[in-house]
């Protein structure tokens, strides 16, 4: 039998690890007394820890030169090992705390207006009934959180991302039509009768709808634009106009009719970052979000709601 392997399996059967914190502390402190101060302890505690865990080792880890304590050749591969221990701890911690937050934390869900408003809003309640213990956040805005900072949790976007760490899921698709006033005659309304329109601000005209648009009509005719989806609506049912809207956000204003015009969906995309999927939180919610948006998903095209 390797002697040596064996010494090193009974030194780490007897092996502290808390004691990994004080060879860290005057490695980086660089003498015991600054070291106990990072630690909240005296001098002598760090000089008695030290003193065990080198001869646990059987080796010297430290020497004074000059009144610093400098790593000896053993000490800096125990360094060395210590750094990675104390990566791996945090990294534990970082689990279990994410862990915890299932049962007292948050998740945070970002998307464009139109889903938070006129549909993950609606989905609050019956999610707290399917996770009574858990907090949910909605957070609404055009520009895309990062997730990899945690800037939240899950991201419904209607682009699919071209790059980024990701764990990507088709949802399914969200329809459009064009609306206008009720109380007129959509025959009256063909895209050669010159018609006035409502459109989004010229920062969203590189959107998929907007550009099916840019095509069909004069861009003179566009008398209103807004980034605000419910501001268009608005304004389309009070006869200002036609436009084009997420069916979802039509059905929410009174006074709008529907055209018989054929209007390119948008795909609706889950994004999570590959390092949070995993979570309980995360995991729970993302795949109860996708059976809803399944279960939904004629309404969410623009049919009768299910």
């Amino acid at each position: 039998m390797d002697m040596s392997a064996a010494r090193s399996g009974k030194n780490a059967d007897r092996f502290d690890w808390d004691e990994v914190r004080f060879v860290l502390a005057i490695a980086r402190a660089g003498t015991m007394s600054a070291a106990g101060g990072v630690l909240e302890v005296d001098q002598t505690t760090v000089s008695r820890r030290l003193k065990t865990l080198e001869r646990r080792l059987g080796t010297q880890l430290f020497e004074r030169d000059r009144g610093r304590m400098r790593p000896t050749g053993p000490g800096v591969r125990v360094i060395e090992h210590g750094e990675r221990i104390e990566r791996e701890m945090a990294a534990l911690c970082h689990v279990v705390d994410d862990a915890d937050t299932r049962v007292r934390g948050v998740t945070r869900i970002t998307a464009v207006d139109t889903l938070i408003t006129h549909y993950l809003a609606r989905l609050v309640a019956p999610a707290r009934a399917a996770f009574p213990t858990l907090s949910i956040e909605l957070v609404a805005g055009n520009h895309n959180l990062d997730l990899a900072r945690r800037e939240a949790d899950i991201a419904l976007r209607l682009a699919r991302p071209a790059s980024g760490d990701l764990v990507i899921r088709r949802l399914g698709e969200l329809g459009l039509g064009v609306y206008g006033a009720a109380g007129r005659s959509p025959s009256a309304w063909p895209f050669e009768a010159g018609c006035d329109w409502l459109a989004y601000d010229r920062d969203m005209m590189g959107l998929p709808e907007m550009v099916w648009l840019a095509e069909r009509i004069d861009p003179a005719r566009i008398v209103f634009r807004s980034n605000g989806i419910d501001a268009l609506a608005r304004a389309a049912a009070d006869g200002l106009g036609l436009t084009v809207l997420p069916h979802i956000a039509a059905q929410a204003h009174d006074g709008l009719v529907r055209l018989p015009v054929a209007v390119p969906s948008r795909d609706v995309w889950m994004v999570v970052a590959r390092g949070q999927r995993e979570l309980p939180r995360v995991r729970s919610l993302a795949d109860w979000l996708a059976a809803r948006f399944a279960a939904d998903a004629v309404w969410l095209r623009g049919g009768a709601a299910g």
